[in-house]
């Protein structure tokens, strides 16, 4: 390690920021004069797509049929991707930019393939399987089954992608229809893990046999082994890591000589991971909500935030995407493309430097553009409210003179038994209880940049251009995130004004160094997506940015950001994890709901399951 090794990788990225990163080698262009065979390869295994259509045309002229391309030297090189892959040795950027040669070749291919199929009923390209993907209803997540869904076509499987927000009764009815393969689920949001047990159900049900593919965010070889996989019987549920397991899995699962071996140790594993789940909750010993609250933090008065410079809402119409580029955290940029390493170093990895490097390039080219040309536009609504506690709510209400309630945000607590010392934390805490007679204050936002994208990435798919379509989406996200970030430092510094002489960096943002949190419904210090409903009430995010809530409570716009403002100097990010049956029912009395549907939106905090309780009792 060099000292100054920091310096040399931030003034790096810098370069890379301005632009000079960019500047090319001159292009060797001696592979030009190579067979036309091993220059597609040759396109292929690099993504240049610039001679794609030439090449393929001289190709489709030295075959008796334009399929003997696409079944040549098109997959020819794309086995060649596939190995490289597999071996470690090409990385998911590179896979997606070898899609996009794949495709634009396939496409200009297709209306010759089409006037012989008109002429003399041509045979249809064969493909390994068939896919049927979706991200499941509610759900608006799918970077990653697209990402998913481009390897899969690059190893010759025909992929049927539904898109987001799909129906279990849709997905159902197309696989009939399509006798697909495969069925592959994702989401990203925590209810989706219960939409994902229902599709499973509705398979057992129909009488389904196919293999179920779960993956996404939140979903995990745990959930997938005690949740979904049970309810399943027939077939088999498989989780699935990321993009590079994706191939192996579903090459085991329909190859005759592996998938009756592969699919008896995937079962035998997930009755062993379902068991050591079990012991796992019950050796962690938690405590009665009784118990809890009697351990709950205890704030000092000194602490609270003054009163903010205005009450009710402000909108922000057309923000400036300059601003936002500086706040941009470039780390999950990086491992939403399954390149893992911490920014910059990454850009220097002895393995994935490379790649890092030219997908940073690409990045910046294209969000330069995004900037300029004003691919997407930028809203944000904030509010902030006179609040006090109420046992574990906190109700906010319409002025200063606190008599009539506006609202009531729920909250959750922590029963896991802590040391001594250690209090049992819920978001209420962090504002002063009504009894006090402290006169607090919570915040709350929403923010989005995905409006624009959409039409955008269409544009890129219509074009054959998966690659350009993906990057946008993972910029539009991590713009969206940028903003929340942006947001929050001028409402510490200006708006509420709390910590008006600030002065952080943007590592120190990155590393939440400052006064304050801004927690989101349905993570972990407030796991219950519902409390969103609230919020888009209070800040009327759909009238005034265009924000809306699907069903499941994931937000559309994809590219976008909600969340509360707790302003008190001891408030900290925390996960209030499992929570027992006392909870539960007090929860569900507070916000007014069954206990079923209490259970139901807060399934994966649950430390026991509703269905063997049941049967118990």
């Amino acid at each position: 390690r060099r000292e100054d090794g920091t310096e040399r990788l931030l003034v790096l990225a810098e370069a890379f920021r301005g632009g000079a990163g960019r500047e090319k080698k001159e292009a060797d262009l001696t592979w030009r004069t190579w067979p036309v065979e091993k220059r597609l390869e040759h396109a292929l295994v690099n993504g240049i797509t610039e001679f794609v259509e030439t090449d393929t045309e001289e190709a489709r002229l030295s075959v008796a049929r334009p399929l003997h391309v696409i079944e040549g030297p098109l997959m020819a090189g794309m086995n060649v991707v596939g190995d490289l892959f597999g071996a470690g040795k090409m990385f998911l950027p590179q896979v997606v930019k070898s899609a996009r040669v794949m495709k634009q070749a396939v496409a200009y291919l297709m209306p010759f393939m089409e006037a012989e199929k008109a002429a003399n009923g041509g045979t249809e390209r064969s493909a390994a399987g068939k896919i049927l993907m979706a991200t499941v209803k509610g759900d608006v997540h799918d970077i990653g089954k697209n990402i998913v869904g481009v390897v899969l076509q690059c190893n010759n499987y025909e992929v049927i992608d539904l898109g987001v927000m799909v129906p279990t009764q849709r997905i159902l009815d197309v696989a009939k229809k399509e006798n697909v393969d495969v069925i592959g689920l994702s989401g990203l949001i925590t209810p989706s893990l219960d939409e994902m047990v229902g599709v499973a159900q509705e398979m057992e049900r129909e009488g389904f046999d196919v293999p179920l593919l779960i993956g996404g965010a939140t979903t995990s070889r745990v959930h997938t082994a005690v949740k979904i996989a049970p309810r399943y019987a027939r077939g088999q549920a498989v989780y699935v890591t990321d993009a590079s397991r994706a191939v192996g899995v579903v090459s085991n699962l329909l190859n005759p000589d592996t998938r009756d071996t592969y699919k008896a140790e995937v079962r035998a594993e997930y009755v062993k991971l379902a068991d050591a789940h079990a012991r796992a909750d019950e050796a962690k010993q938690r405590v009665p909500l009784a118990k809890a609250r009697e351990n709950a933090l205890k704030l000092e008065a000194a602490g609270v935030a003054p009163k903010p410079s205005f009450l009710g809402t402000r909108v922000f119409e057309q923000y400036d995407l300059a601003d936002l580029v500086p706040c941009i955290d470039w780390t999950p940029f990086f491992q939403s493309w399954e390149l893992t390493g911490r920014y910059p170093a990454i850009l220097e990895d002895d393995v994935v430097g490379e790649t890092a490097r030219s997908l940073f390039a690409d990045a910046q080219a294209m969000l330069a553009r995004i900037v300029e040309e004003k691919w997407l536009t930028a809203r944000a609504v904030i509010g902030f409210w006179p609040a006090n506690a109420v046992g574990d709510d906190i109700v906010l209400f319409r002025d200063d003179t606190r008599k009539t309630p506006l609202a009531t945000l729920h909250t959750l607590r922590q029963q896991l038994a802590r040391r001594e010392g250690r209090a049992n934390i819920a978001l209420a805490d962090f504002v002063a209880p009504v009894a006090s007679g402290i006169a607090d204050y919570v915040g709350g936002f929403a923010v989005t940049t995905g409006i624009g994208e959409e039409e955008r990435t269409n544009a890129f798919k219509a074009a054959h251009d998966d690659y350009s379509a993906i990057l946008l989406k993972s910029l539009a996200d991590r713009l969206a995130e940028a903003f929340a970030e942006r947001m929050h430092q001028r409402v510490r510094t200006d708006y509420w004004g709390y910590a008006p002489d600030e002065g952080l960096s943007n590592e120190d943002l990155i590393a939440e160094r400052y006064r304050g949190i801004r927690p989101a419904p349905g993570y972990p210090a407030q796991p219950d997506h519902t409390e969103k409903a609230t919020l888009f009430s209070l800040l009327d995010a759909t009238d005034r940015i265009g924000l809306v809530l699907t069903e499941s409570f994931a937000m559309w716009p994809g590219a976008a950001v909600s969340g509360l403002y707790f302003g008190h100097a001891q408030s900290a990010y925390f996960g209030v994890g499992r929570i027992e049956r006392d909870q539960v029912e007090d929860y569900a009395r507070r916000k007014g709901w069954s206990v079923e549907e209490a259970e139901r939106w807060l399934a994966p905090t649950l430390n026991y399951d509703p269905a063997r309780r049941a049967a118990a009792e």
